[in-house]
């Protein structure tokens, strides 16, 4: 009889540390739920449908985590982030040298086209890199010089510090020689302006692109992502999260942040934007 007892004292002790290694199991597993804090992020204000969308299923999937977003301008949230004040900085360009040298790192998440974008009326349809960029250089006015309607080119960018400037003028290689008519401050405003303005002529970010506007082909190439993975299409650009060193070097929620991005669930948001995965 206490052979028999101290048999199904064993089993029961057995039984007990196999639930006990179970449960442990499963809280490993489910440990990053258990997750509390905040994510900070500012930066170019072209990621903004990006960010919101990722930032929206992010904390769907981890509700105890708080991600908040500012649209401050590539080079602003690049030098926030080298300054300690946020966790993330975002960037719609490719990270400058003397940003690497004070210790950001370039984290490519996504790749994004640069639309160039007429008002509707506009019946030019196709411009060569080289009319471009005599357009946005002052050379020619007129959009008559290139079979169009006898009326006068309006010239809209972005302002000094954003990405999408940086990035548009770097691959037409017109740097410091744009004459703008006009220079805004986010993509909306020029997408605003460019459809609400005879004659203008502006760039977007490629998702932000809609029927108020005339999106132009560039050397016969369509604004299209079939087109920029095949290198037909000039303008495209990385958006990139940066941070002060390496994403194995950042916090755990930093960390979760890359990850969840890197997951089946972030690329869905990332494609399901128009944007392009980074190969």
């Amino acid at each position: 009889m206490k052979r028999k007892i101290m048999k199904t004292l064993a089993i029961g002790v057995a039984i007990v540390m196999m639930v006990s290694s179970l449960a442990g199991c499963g809280k490993s597993a489910d440990s990053n739920a258990s997750l509390t804090g905040k994510i900070s992020i500012a930066g170019s204000t072209s990621m903004e449908k990006l960010c919101e969308a990722m930032s929206e299923s992010f904390m769907e999937a981890y509700p105890d985590i708080t991600v908040t977003v500012e649209y401050t301008g590539s080079g602003a949230g690049i030098e926030s982030l080298t300054q300690g004040s946020i966790d993330i900085g975002n960037a719609s360009r490719g990270l400058k040298d003397g940003e690497k040298e004070q210790g950001a790192v370039e984290n490519i998440v996504a790749i994004d086209g640069i639309a160039v974008i007429t008002d509707k009326a506009n019946t030019v349809a196709d411009l060569t890199s080289e009319q471009l960029a005599s357009i946005y250089t002052g050379d020619v006015t007129n959009w008559s010089e290139f079979g169009g309607s006898d009326e006068a080119i309006v010239v809209i960018g972005r302002e000094a510090g954003s990405g999408t400037r940086s990035a548009f003028e770097e691959l037409l290689k017109v740097e410091d020689t744009c004459k703008y008519a006009q220079e805004l401050d986010s993509t909306g405003a020029v997408l605003a302006k460019v459809a609400s303005t005879p004659g203008a002529i502006g760039y977007v970010s490629l998702d932000v692109v809609d029927d108020t506007v005339t999106a132009v082909s560039l050397n016969g190439a369509p604004a299209t992502e079939e087109s920029i993975l095949a290198g037909e299409y000039l303008l495209s650009r990385p958006f990139v999260m940066a941070t002060m060193g390496e994403i194995a070097e950042q916090n755990e929620l930093v960390q979760t942040w890359f990850a969840y991005i890197a997951s089946e669930e972030g690329k869905a948001v990332i494609t399901d934007l128009g944007l392009i995965l980074p190969q």
